[in-house]
């Protein structure tokens, strides 16, 4: 299957997944980082929206 026509964030798992893996770091580190960078986009998301809000 062909990533061209895939939605964005699909293309950005993938992305995501190959760096991860290439750099060979063990899945519970991926995991707590992944957390992390969730909780900060969170927060901006949640910040772009009060902004607009106002």
């Amino acid at each position: 299957m062909s990533l061209e026509n895939a939605p964005d964030d699909v293309k950005l798992a993938v992305d995501l997944i190959m760096l991860l893996e290439s750099h060979d770091i063990a899945p519970e580190v991926v995991l707590s980082a992944l957390e992390m960078v969730k909780r900060d986009f969170v927060k901006k998301l949640t910040s772009t929206a009060d902004n607009r809000a106002e």
